[in-house]
């Protein structure tokens, strides 16, 4: 599943959360679609498995990829915010609601920054039981 076209919203981590866990919707049921979408040995004349494999491949490259867009552009935007509010907090070293926003960036930015760790073993997954279910299939192209 791709981004939502209008942008995302990086400002609150429950919302950024909410859309990673639609968006790895397609990881989620990975087994399911297999199952139900390639065939057995004893029903393998009646489905294309290379073609359904082929697409299923397609479906996971181009998740995978908006996810990482998502997640790492909502990483650069929390970092510029937290710059900024460190700058600020410099020059105002008194200011308490100042300390208090720029360590709720920070956690927030850590938040992120630990999705990406998410993102590694869920896409992990994905293709391991994909590659236990299509390698005999389907060979996927040489990535550069």
């Amino acid at each position: 599943m791709a981004a939502p076209s209008g942008g995302v919203n990086c400002e609150e981590f429950a919302e950024f959360q909410e859309l990673l866990k639609v968006m790895r919707t397609i990881d989620d049921r990975i087994v399911h679609e297999l199952n139900t979408t390639v065939p057995t040995a004893s029903f393998a004349g009646k489905i294309d498995a290379g073609q359904t494999c082929k697409q299923l491949y397609e479906s996971l490259m181009a998740a995978h990829a908006s996810r990482d867009r998502v997640i790492k552009s909502c990483i650069a935007q929390t970092s510029a915010v937290v710059k900024n509010l460190r700058e600020e907090r410099e020059k105002n070293l008194d200011d308490l609601t100042l300390l208090k926003q720029l360590r709720k960036e920070q956690t927030k930015l850590k938040w992120m920054q630990s999705e990406l760790n998410v993102e590694e073993v869920v896409n992990d997954r994905s293709w391991k039981v994909f590659n236990e279910r299509c390698r005999i299939h389907f060979k996927p192209p040489k990535s550069e």
